[in-house]
């Protein structure tokens, strides 16, 4: 990762990731999904968790400010 800096206090923004429980107690990288959400009547809204763009969160080690980028390469490893 290169070093990003809050655009608030110029502190130094710490990679990290917004967790997303799923049915069944299990957890993923919370993802960026493209359009409107859609109600569904069984699961919430409708959706696969194979679709959409991982997403990093940068905090700012100063301020708390929050910072969240969409991307492939932010997939679980």
């Amino acid at each position: 990762d290169t070093t990003i800096t809050c655009p608030k206090c110029q502190s130094k923004m710490l990679p990290g990731f917004i967790p997303d429980i799923i049915h069944g107690g299990g957890v993923v990288v919370g993802t960026w999904q493209e359009g409107r959400p859609r109600k569904s009547f069984w699961r919430g809204l409708k959706m696969t968790y194979n679709d959409g763009l991982p997403i990093r969160t940068y905090c700012c080690s100063g301020c708390g400010y929050l910072e969240s980028y969409a991307d492939k390469r932010f997939a679980a490893q």
